[in-house]
C-alpha cells in the first residue's frame, strides 16, 4: 500500500497551476491562454484484519475534474482581457447560490421562530 501511496504522490506532485492554466494557442494571429478550475483527489486504505489472521484488505480510488472558465486573450489595443466560459461560470455558481439561498433559508426560520 505505501509504494501505491508514493506512487500517486509523486504522479501529482506537479498538478496545480500548470493544469489551471493551459499552455498558449494561437488562432487567427491572437494569443489565447485557456483557464480551467482543476480538482482532484485520492485515498486509500487497509485493515490487517483480527489479530492471529493471515487475512488482509486494501484499497484506494481517486478521481477529478476540469471545468473551463474561459481564456486570455489579447484585444485590438493589445490589452490582455479576460472571456468568461458563461456555461461553465453559471454551472460553476450553483453550489454558491444553493449554499446561499440554504443560509438565507435557516436565517428566516430562526426570525420567524424567535418571534412566536
Amino acid at each position: 500500500m505505501a509504494d501505491a501511496f508514493s506512487s500517486l504522490v509523486e504522479t501529482f506532485r506537479n498538478v496545480g497551476v500548470a493544469r489551471a492554466y493551459g499552455a498558449p494557442v494561437q488562432i487567427g494571429g491572437e494569443e489565447l491562454i485557456p483557464v480551467a478550475l482543476v480538482s482532484f483527489g485520492f485515498g486509500g486504505g487497509g485493515d490487517s484484519g483480527p489479530e492471529g489472521a493471515n487475512a488482509s484488505a486494501e484499497g484506494g480510488g481517486g478521481g477529478g475534474f476540469v471545468l473551463p472558465l474561459g481564456a486570455y486573450l489579447t484585444n485590438g489595443q493589445g490589452r490582455v482581457v479576460f472571456r468568461a466560459n458563461t456555461l461553465a461560470v453559471l454551472v460553476g455558481l450553483v453550489p454558491v447560490v444553493c449554499a446561499v439561498g440554504m443560509s438565507v433559508r435557516g436565517v428566516l426560520k430562526a426570525v420567524t421562530a424567535s418571534r412566536r
